[in-house]
């Protein structure tokens, strides 16, 4: 009798110890996946914001590309840095942005925007780093979490850009698993890379083609900025129906 308790106790404290590790594995993971739509609905974004979120998905997006607390992200091409605060306050303050564009582009087109938006808390724990694009990494970087190249690797096309170059320092630059993680609007079959500055459009396989000569891996594909609607043959800002882009995303084996 006195052996049956002692099994069954001992069985029960398994079980217990069996159901606790389980118990710390979904704490640690939902602790590891950031609340994206709390993110993104914060009170402190500006109106402006908040309607670019409408055609963005910004939700969608960071949980598509896996962003989490404390990672450290360079977010290419930053411009006036919508996409740039959304990883700010996703990978918090023990997390690192680098924010990049090169000096031409800023000089042109979006210094005020950026700095201006550089002044908010959420932006505290962000780096400006001012690179031309197919040199974008600071030497005293590397090891990066993951790089995101927003719906502007179609304007490399019609700048003064070597994109083998500039795929092989990023690729470089990332830890090995580490991400890139790529949107754009999406051109025609056969436009290729010709439309970069007319329709600032990219065609998918041309880019696929492109990032994937550097060594990169594809691992997964998003849809929730699919319009098939979208007959791609016009200037992404004056279209009449949602434009159709494509999300990527890639990684750097291990």
């Amino acid at each position: 009798m006195n052996r049956s308790i002692l099994r069954r106790t001992a069985v029960s404290t398994a079980l217990a110890a069996v159901a606790l590790l389980i118990a710390q594995d979904v704490r640690a993971e939902n602790a590891a996946s950031p609340d994206y739509a709390a993110i993104v609905a914060a009170p402190d974004r500006t109106d402006a914001d908040r309607l670019t979120d409408q055609r963005r998905q910004p939700a969608k997006m960071l949980a598509f590309a896996g962003v989490k607390a404390s990672m450290t992200i360079l977010d290419m091409e930053a411009s006036a840095g919508y996409s740039t605060e959304l990883l700010a306050r996703t990978v918090g303050p023990s997390g690192k942005i680098y924010a990049q564009d090169s000096a031409d582009v800023i000089a042109q087109h979006v210094k005020d925007k950026f700095d201006t938006r550089a002044q908010k808390p959420a932006m505290k724990n962000v780096v400006h780093v001012v690179r031309n694009y197919d040199d974008p990494i600071p030497p005293d970087v590397s090891n990066l979490d993951m790089i995101t190249f927003f719906f502007s690797y179609h304007d490399m096309t019609y700048m003064p850009v070597d994109r083998a170059v500039m795929n092989k320092k990023m690729f470089a630059a990332l830890k090995p698993g580490g991400f890139l993680v790529i949107a754009d609007h999406s051109a025609k079959p056969g436009d290729g890379a010709s439309v970069g500055k007319t329709l600032h459009r990219i065609e998918e396989s041309t880019l696929k083609q492109e990032v994937e000569a550097a060594g990169f891996k594809l691992v997964a594909e998003g849809d929730f900025l699919h319009h098939p609607e979208d007959p791609r043959n016009m200037p992404v800002f004056k279209a009449s129906v949602p434009i159709d882009e494509f999300v990527l995303k890639y990684q750097k084996p291990q």
